[in-house]
């Protein structure tokens, strides 16, 4: 088993392989389900989870979370995984409380002792979350493929939410980026990038905590649409312009290396393709793209300070552009 390299078992890796944001948003364009007065956060906006009211003071959460293998280890693949969708319910401000797992695999290709390892490192993660993971589902599939669908609880007066950013307020990262660049690299040359992975296996938990201890009310967390992308869709949804600070704004160790040297993910050109309308820019074409490099499990994107967060911005009144980079 150690000689399986899993990233080569699936067309692309970890978020990078969420549909693209325009094609996806086109695709649910009027599929608002039914009518709920219940219903707090449904397809709106584009929130991480779901949120409805189940009596007073109380929310539930839920979201879904799933993709092919960002890492050669099955073990880490599967940490990461289960942090990436436990990351949905902390960037609404709330708490995991069940998980179950959602696993596809190619069972006449790759061994089921592998599958094990990835179930294994998913319950690894949720069992630091305190959260209980209780069966899932699973099919054979061409492909490798693990996530969790996870519940949640919150207090429907204090989620974090897309809508509810204000200008005046600065704009907090809790991780660096580049682990989409330096999984690209991983993929395609072997090489491990063990900063990259702690990164990714860190839970969102504290930053989420502080951030309701805080009063903050808007958030989300940086995935496979990068950090431009999930930024505009908060300052869309809320009505604001966000500018960026690229000098600002923190990286992992070998990303700009890893970027000169070609290991960009096809995601991170569709998001800046995305985002290009709607964003002015005084920075070259190589930093835009480190902007909008496609995440997996990264960290929160908050409306607001937050302890060991890193101010990259600051949110004002909506102008020309939603976005603008300097």
């Amino acid at each position: 088993m150690d000689t399986v390299r899993l990233t080569q078992y699936a067309h692309g890796g970890g978020c990078a392989c969420k549909i693209p944001p325009g094609e996806l948003e086109e695709m649910v364009r009027g599929l608002t389900g039914i009518a709920d007065a219940d219903l707090l956060v449904g397809l709106d906006d584009g929130d991480d989870a779901a949120a409805v009211m189940v009596a007073d003071g109380l929310a539930v959460l839920a979201t879904a979370d799933f993709f092919t293998p960002v890492v050669d280890d099955a073990y880490d693949w599967g940490r990461i995984a289960a942090a990436n969708a436990l990351s949905d319910i902390y960037a609404m401000g709330g708490r995991p409380v069940l998980a179950v797992n959602l696993l596809g695999w190619p069972r006449d290709v790759l061994p089921p002792e592998l599958a094990a390892e990835v179930l294994r490192g998913g319950l690894d993660v949720a069992r630091l979350a305190g959260c209980p993971v209780a069966g899932g589902h699973s099919i054979d599939d061409p492909e490798p493929k693990y996530g969790m669908a996870v519940t949640g609880v919150a207090d429907p007066n204090r989620l974090l939410r897309n809508d509810s950013a204000a200008a005046g307020l600065p704009l907090s990262l809790t991780k660096p980026l580049g682990v989409g660049i330096l999984n690209n690299r991983h993929k395609a040359t072997g090489e491990v990038f063990p900063e990259a992975v702690a990164s990714m296996v860190a839970l969102n938990d504290v930053a989420s905590r502080d951030a309701v201890a805080r009063d903050i009310r808007a958030a989300t967390d940086v995935t496979g649409f990068g950090l431009l992308g999930h930024l505009y869709k908060m300052a869309r949804a809320s009505g604001v312009t966000a500018v960026v600070d690229a000098a600002a704004v923190p990286y992992l160790d070998g990303a700009r290396a890893s970027l000169a040297a070609g290991f960009v993910p096809g995601g991170s050109q569709r998001n800046l393709d995305w985002v290009s309308p709607h964003l002015a820019a005084t920075v070259d074409h190589d930093e835009l793209l480190l902007l909008a490099d496609a995440q997996t499990s990264g960290g929160l994107l908050v409306a607001g300070e937050v302890p060991g967060g890193t101010v990259i911005g600051e949110l004002v009144p909506r102008g020309e552009h939603i976005m603008q980079v300097r």
